[in-house]
């Protein structure tokens, strides 16, 4: 049995002893020191062992010291009495681990000695209870963030969603609390508002997870960044459309907002940047690259620096494999532009897979097609993969009772491809994931829809990197 040492006087360590007193445990004995006696409930003599002597005398302490403590705890109310029995203490054990309740500003040098700021304990508590705060867990673990508790709220982007399609890397969900109780996390458990998540991983990570759970519509292209950048390769790049192109490039920055970065690289034609330049205003950046080396490390650093959360393209240059790759590996959204009017563009199309990827991209693709204007509907080709599809449907239905926003489920027996090819106007939705980048000749006899993206070239598309 480890021997616990307890020096105290005052209302706290009252209080602290009597909490010790109902925790149950047999493998510790409790030796407490009292300037003044206390009478104790329920006090197990067997586990408790009560002195009544001013331990800031080191003639009486001495005697106790003699045993083998595990460990003593300071809580007095007088911060003169703190320092002596401290210096008691390390005079006789000289690397004894001192916990220490400070209500001032005490200062020790000592490794073995803990010193417990009441103020800062009592602060944090009380933060806990302040609305739209991550509540971290100050006591387990180091007690630094990475344990936290998320309550979900009704319009989160993580509502109704199964855990099993939220990526957690470097984070994971521990536990769920709903209607005061526990339930343990599986792949198939959906999240409802108002769920308490318990969450545990890197404090940073946790702190971006938070701000994604606490989303509502109208941020996009938060989370990914807070601009719009344009991406402009004049060796790949349509000059005669290019004026057309960034007219619908600019519409798009009206709807979202932001700050809209045009970046130009190789730039060979005098005429078409100076066509480009009179677009610069208070909210537009134009940057040229006049250095044609190194220019996806370029591409990286800007969508580091400018902060980007959607790349926009014209389509000839997503055709292009090398910027298709690069534009994947920099997990950001990317609207590819095609040659026609945006601003007639009432609908945006989503093909349902045979994969979960919609439902991690879902709040994204609410919160675009909001800001947007645009009605969601949903092309469920019927095949033997149903059950995946029909809990992507559930999903999106749950999505569109909590954002007011109708969703319109159209089942197709063919390839909706085909159906889409003779659609009117309209921006299509998919995710980005890595066979996007795959060149188009190894996908003319796959049936995945994704694959085959480029069969709507002629329309506007959206890519969404599977992420949170």
């Amino acid at each position: 049995m480890k021997k616990i040492l307890i020096i105290g006087d005052g209302e706290v360590a009252e209080h602290f002893i009597n909490r010790v007193i109902d925790t149950y445990t047999s493998e510790n004995i409790y030796y407490v020191v009292q300037t003044k006696p206390k009478k104790y409930k329920n006090v197990n003599p067997s586990r408790f062992k009560f002195y009544e002597f001013d331990p800031t005398s080191l003639y009486k302490l001495a005697n106790l010291l003699k045993m083998e403590f595990a460990q003593a705890i300071v809580v007095m109310d007088n911060p003169m009495d703190v320092e002596h029995t401290i210096k008691n203490i390390r005079s006789i054990k000289k690397q004894l681990r001192i916990i220490v309740l400070n209500k001032w500003k005490l200062k020790n040098e000592d490794s073995n000695v803990v010193l417990i700021n009441s103020k800062e304990i009592l602060s944090s508590r009380l933060i806990d209870y302040l609305p739209n705060v991550p509540v971290i867990a100050q006591n387990v673990g180091i007690g630094e963030g990475e344990i936290m508790e998320v309550l979900v709220p009704f319009g989160s982007s993580f509502v109704y969603k199964h855990i099993g399609v939220i990526e957690q890397k470097e984070w994971r969900i521990v536990a769920i609390y709903r209607n005061r109780k526990l339930i343990m996390p599986n792949r198939r458990r959906m999240i409802q508002p108002n769920d308490l998540l318990v969450l545990v991983g890197d404090p940073a990570v946790l702190r971006s997870v938070y701000k994604a759970i606490k989303r509502e519509l109208g941020q996009f292209p938060e989370p990914f960044g807070s601009n719009i950048y344009i991406y402009l390769d004049m060796d790949l790049l349509n000059h005669k459309k290019v004026e057309k192109f960034i007219d619908r490039a600019i519409f798009i920055h009206k709807k979202f907002g932001h700050t809209l970065i045009i970046k130009i690289v190789n730039p060979n034609d005098i005429d078409v940047i100076w066509k480009i330049k009179k677009y610069r205003a208070e909210n537009i950046v134009i940057d040229i690259n006049y250095d044609s080396v190194n220019l996806k490390v370029s591409f990286f650093n800007d969508i580091k620096t400018y902060h980007a959360g959607l790349v926009i393209v014209p389509n000839e240059m997503f055709e292009d494999y090398q910027t298709r790759t690069t534009l994947y590996q920099a997990h950001v959204p990317v609207l590819k532009i095609a040659d026609k009017k945006l601003s007639s563009v009432k609908d945006a199309a989503v093909i349902l897979g045979e994969n979960r990827d919609l439902e991690k991209i879902s709040s994204t693709i609410f919160d675009i097609s909001e800001q947007m204007g645009l009605n969601i509907e949903l092309y469920n080709y019927i095949n033997e993969h149903q059950d995946a599809k029909e809990q992507v449907i559930e999903h999106y239905y749950n999505l569109s009772t909590i954002f007011s926003k109708s969703i319109k489920v159209i089942k197709e027996g063919e390839n909706p491809i085909k159906k889409l090819k003779n659609k009117g106007d309209f921006i299509q939705i998919l995710p980005f994931t890595k066979k996007l980048t795959n060149r188009k000749i190894y996908s003319f006899l796959s049936t995945d829809s994704e694959r085959l993206y480029h069969k709507l070239d002629s329309k506007h598309q959206i890519f969404i990197p599977v992420q949170i």
